[in-house]
């Protein structure tokens, strides 16, 4: 897609703005038209995880309560609706980053295409360990409270509801090692403050996951703060090699300048 100049005027950068927002809008609107036909399928899909914790019809499919027929529309728009922003999530990201490149410089640029494609993956990672890893145990711990009180009825925008915060939860927060290595890499928190305050940023993505994890069971946070930690090393320790890089580059093109002077 088209990268605007650099220097435009006030009007001409809205303009611009409202192209890329107008283009984010008709693909999540056809999308989310697409998605809501299948929103019953997707259901089931999201369920799929949780299928040991709740009743299902006999034929293998989960059986939720829904007390209105307001209720169930909700409900499905809301599924195609969540579908509709996964799905998009390309098409989105690249429109935001592209209204923003103009105002990088020319070395800057470069990191362009790989942000979009590592910011694209980190989210559908977080997705899918939240839905292998996360939505058993949570759903299971949070079952497991019922017992002696009384029995648990599935409600359909309960359950629903709480599955798509769970998803987009865990896909924004695994975006957070991108965030990590270019606050590194534009020097705007030096690697050497990062990894000597780990203490303190430990007990900050603690408390991110425990914000994050619904259900606020320990088995969860503690499997997401597990994997954000991972992530957070992992991005410092590609900040760190790209750092050795640039210093090396920046030794020879001094050492180069002493020679011919």
């Amino acid at each position: 897609m088209p990268i605007g100049p650099a220097r435009m005027p006030l009007f001409d950068h809205l303009g611009e703005l409202r192209m890329r927002l107008v283009r984010i809008v008709a693909c999540l609107g056809i999308a989310v038209i697409v998605f809501y036909f299948a929103a019953p399928t997707m259901g089931q899909f999201l369920l799929l995880p949780i299928d040991g914790f709740i009743p299902n019809d006999g034929a293998g499919y989960a059986d939720l309560v829904a007390l209105d027929p307001f209720e169930a529309f909700a409900v499905r728009f809301q599924i195609s609706l969540w579908a509709g922003v996964v799905a998009t999530a390309p098409v989105i990201l690249w429109q935001l980053l592209a209204f923003f490149l103009p105002a990088l410089k020319p070395k800057e640029r470069k990191w362009f295409l790989p942000t979009f494609i590592a910011a694209v993956a980190l989210f559908i990672f977080g997705t899918i360990f939240c839905y292998f890893m996360i939505l058993p145990p949570a759903f299971q711990w949070l079952t497991e409270q019922a017992f002696g009180l009384g029995t648990v009825m599935p409600r359909m925008s309960s359950y629903i509801d709480v599955i798509i915060k769970f998803e987009l939860g865990f896909g924004l927060a695994f975006e957070l090692p991108l965030v990590i290595f270019y606050l590194v890499i534009f020097d705007i928190v030096p690697y050497k403050k990062l990894r000597a305050s780990w203490r303190v940023v430990y007990v900050v993505l603690m408390v991110l996951c425990a914000v994050i994890t619904l259900d606020a069971s320990p088995v969860t946070m503690l499997l997401m703060f597990a994997a954000i930690i991972v992530l957070y090393e992992a991005s410092l320790l590609v900040a760190r090699i790209v750092l050795a890089k640039r210093i090396k580059r920046k030794a020879a093109e001094e050492a180069a300048e002493e020679a011919e002077d």
